[in-house]
C-alpha cells in the first residue's frame, strides 16, 4: 500500500500538533524539535509539519511506497515519461533513513517518492559551511 504526503510548514509546532491530531483523531507518530508526522489510517496519508518556515504554505508532497524497489520503479517510469528526477538516493531526512528520488512540478511543487527504512537522531545528513544544518526535504 502507498500513500500520499503532505509536508506543511508551520509558524508554531504545539499548536499545529494539537490542530492535526485533533483533526485526524490521532497523535503524532514522531515528534521532534521542530518537525513532527502522523501515519494516519483513514484517510491514508503521511502528514508532515516543519516549524520555521513561512506558516501555512507548502513545504513538499510525496508518495510513501512500502519497498526501495517501488522507488527505483517510479524513477525509471518517471524518467521514461521525460520527468527530471534527482535519481534515487539513500539519505537522511525527517529523523529517517530513506531511499528517494524527486521531481518538481511545472510550478515549482517538489514532489518525493520514497521509502523509510529506519529511523535517524538528526532531521539530514547535510551540513552547511557555518554548521548548521541544510534545508530538509528537498531534491538534492
Amino acid at each position: 500500500m502507498s500513500r500520499l504526503q503532505l509536508a506543511l510548514n508551520v509558524t508554531d509546532l504545539d499548536a499545529a500538533v494539537d490542530f492535526y491530531s485533533r483533526l485526524f483523531a490521532t497523535e503524532p507518530a514522531k515528534r521532534k524539535p521542530g518537525y513532527a508526522n502522523w501515519e494516519i489510517a483513514d484517510p491514508p496519508l503521511k502528514l508532515v509539519v516543519f516549524e520555521g518556515a513561512e506558516g501555512g504554505t507548502l513545504n513538499h508532497l510525496g508518495v510513501e511506497t512500502e519497498t526501495a524497489a517501488e522507488v527505483t520503479a517510479a524513477e525509471a517510469r518517471l524518467a521514461a515519461d521525460g520527468l527530471e528526477t534527482t535519481g534515487v538516493d539513500d539519505t537522511v531526512c525527517c529523523y529517517a533513513t530513506k531511499v528517494e528520488t524527486w521531481v518538481t512540478d511545472p510550478d515549482g511543487a517538489k514532489w518525493e517518492w520514497y521509502v523509510k527504512t529506519g529511523d535517524a537522531d538528526r532531521l539530514t545528513n547535510l551540513i552547511v559551511s557555518d554548521g548548521d544544518a541544510a534545508s530538509c526535504c528537498a531534491p538534492g
